[in-house]
C-alpha cells in the first residue's frame, strides 16, 4: 500500500508547551478587548492595516476574496466532515475521531469566544457577516483543517501549503473588511492551539492505525472478521 499519510511522533513537551502558548496568545487580546471595552492597546495597528487594505481593493481581487470568503467557512467545514468520512472507509476510526473532535471543539470555542467577546466589526465589509467580530470564524476553520492535514500528511509539502493557505485567508478577512488584524490572529492561534492539543492526546493511536492500516475499508475488514468467525463456528 502507498501510503498517504506519514503523521510523525513529535515530543509531548514540543506539543504541550506549543498549544498552550498559543491558547494564551489567543486569550491575551480577548481580555484586552473586555477590559478596555473594544479598543485595546493594539486597536492602533488594527486601523492602520484595515486603512491600508482600503488601497489593495480592486474588481479582480473583490472576485478573489469573494470566493475564499465561501471556501474559509462553508468549504473548509464541509472538507472537514468529508476527510473524516474518507478517514473512516479508510480503516482509521481514531485518527477520524482526532479529525472530527479537533473541528468540532475549534468551532466551538471559536463561537463561544465570539459571545463572550463580543467585539463590533470593522464598518464597510464587502460580505455578509454575524456578530462577534474576535476571533475569526473563518480563519479558524481554515487553520484547523490545513493544521490537521498538515499532522496526518506529515510532509514539508503540506505544512507550507498550510501555512500559505492560513495566511492568504487572513489577509481575505481584512481586506473584505470583515475583520481586524488581531482577529484574524486570534482564530489562527485558537484552532492552532485545539489541534496540536488534540493531536497530542490523539498522535500515537494515528500513528498506530496509520501503520497497521491495510487497502480494505473499515466495512469490508468487519465483514472479514465476521465470515472467519462464522467459519470458526460451523
Amino acid at each position: 500500500m502507498i501510503r498517504v499519510l506519514t503523521p510523525h511522533r513529535q515530543p509531548d513537551r514540543q506539543l504541550v508547551a506549543s498549544g498552550l502558548l498559543l491558547l494564551g496568545a489567543f486569550a491575551v487580546p480577548g481580555i484586552m478587548i473586555l477590559v478596555g471595552q473594544g479598543d485595546p492597546a493594539f486597536n492602533r495597528v488594527d486601523t492602520w492595516w484595515q486603512a491600508y487594505s482600503f488601497t489593495l481593493h480592486t474588481t479582480f481581487w473583490d472576485g478573489v476574496n469573494g470566493v475564499l470568503n465561501w471556501v474559509g467557512y462553508v468549504g473548509m467545514l464541509s472538507c472537514h466532515a468529508v476527510l473524516a468520512l474518507v478517514l473512516l472507509i479508510w480503516n482509521r476510526p481514531r485518527t477520524a475521531a482526532f479529525v472530527t473532535v479537533s473541528g468540532v471543539v475549534a468551532l466551538a470555542l471559536t463561537q463561544l469566544a465570539k459571545a463572550v467577546v463580543g467585539r463590533a466589526r470593522p464598518e464597510g465589509a464587502k460580505v455578509l457577516t454575524d456578530t462577534g467580530s474576535y476571533p475569526s470564524g473563518h480563519v479558524s476553520a481554515t487553520t484547523a483543517l490545513l493544521l490537521v492535514l498538515a499532522f496526518l500528511v506529515g510532509r514539508w509539502w503540506m505544512s507550507s501549503l498550510a501555512a500559505l493557505g492560513v495566511i492568504a485567508m487572513m489577509i481575505s478577512r481584512t481586506y473584505l473588511s470583515a475583520h481586524w488584524l488581531s482577529d484574524v490572529l486570534g482564530g489562527a492561534c485558537l484552532a492552532a492551539a485545539v489541534v496540536i492539543l488534540m493531536w497530542w492526546r490523539f498522535r500515537d493511536a494515528c500513528i498506530q492505525e496509520n501503520m497497521n492500516a491495510g487497502t480494505t475499508t473499515i466495512w469490508a475488514a468487519r465483514a472479514s472478521r465476521r465470515r472467519r468467525a462464522g467459519e470458526q463456528a460451523q
